[in-house]
């Protein structure tokens, strides 16, 4: 919620069938997606946690000052197409940056309806602070794949979120939520520590 304290949703994932290792072909296989997996959130929490201490901004708004800093966006709707995310998710975290900053909305000159979102030169050093994002770097990833390998790997993750039963999450853009749950939580102590 914004301005108060973050929701943490629970989620009720399908129970697994069997816990037991199966065959040696499948345990192996298993294992390898599992240490790909660990590999993958390790590498991505470091990220964002950089950008949270250097710049005490979430990942995903570094991911968002990336896309601008590749070009403005004419809108929220072309942010939200280039950053792959919902129009609503990516309005949160432009607001944010905006407050820092890091980020300039305004009208368009073709449009008077419409905005034109910047980068400002604070936000453009900010960028220089710190590595590409988490998500910047995932983007890049799948896009050296081939179609064909791209398609399958897709079938497959889509597949892989039906076995665990969370299609039906929001998917959020990466870390956001995060952040905004390790920043509520001092706050919390802070209040409750003055209680006493």
């Amino acid at each position: 919620m914004e301005g108060g304290h973050a929701a943490v949703k629970v989620v009720r994932m399908n129970p697994p069938a069997n816990t037991r290792p199966g065959r040696p072909e499948t345990a192996e296989h298993v294992a390898s997606v599992l240490n790909s997996l660990r590999r993958t959130v390790r590498a991505f929490r470091a990220a964002a946690m950089v950008a949270e201490e250097v710049l005490s901004i979430s990942g995903a708004q570094h991911f968002v000052l990336q896309q601008l800093a590749d070009a403005p966006a004419l809108s929220l709707n072309d942010l939200a197409g280039r950053t792959m995310t919902h129009k609503s998710s990516v309005s949160v975290v432009v607001s944010r940056l905006v407050s820092r900053g890091f980020v300039r909305r305004q009208r368009s000159a073709a449009d008077r309806r419409g905005i034109v979102l910047t980068l400002t030169v604070a936000g453009r050093r900010a960028l220089a602070r710190v590595p590409d994002s988490a998500q910047s770097r995932l983007v890049a990833a799948l896009e050296r794949f081939d179609r064909a390998d791209l398609a399958g790997f897709a079938r497959l993750f889509e597949r892989f979120t039906t076995e665990l039963g969370i299609q039906s999450l929001r998917p959020a853009m990466l870390f956001e939520d995060e952040a905004r749950g390790r920043a509520a939580a001092p706050a919390r102590r802070r209040k409750g520590g003055r209680r006493r």
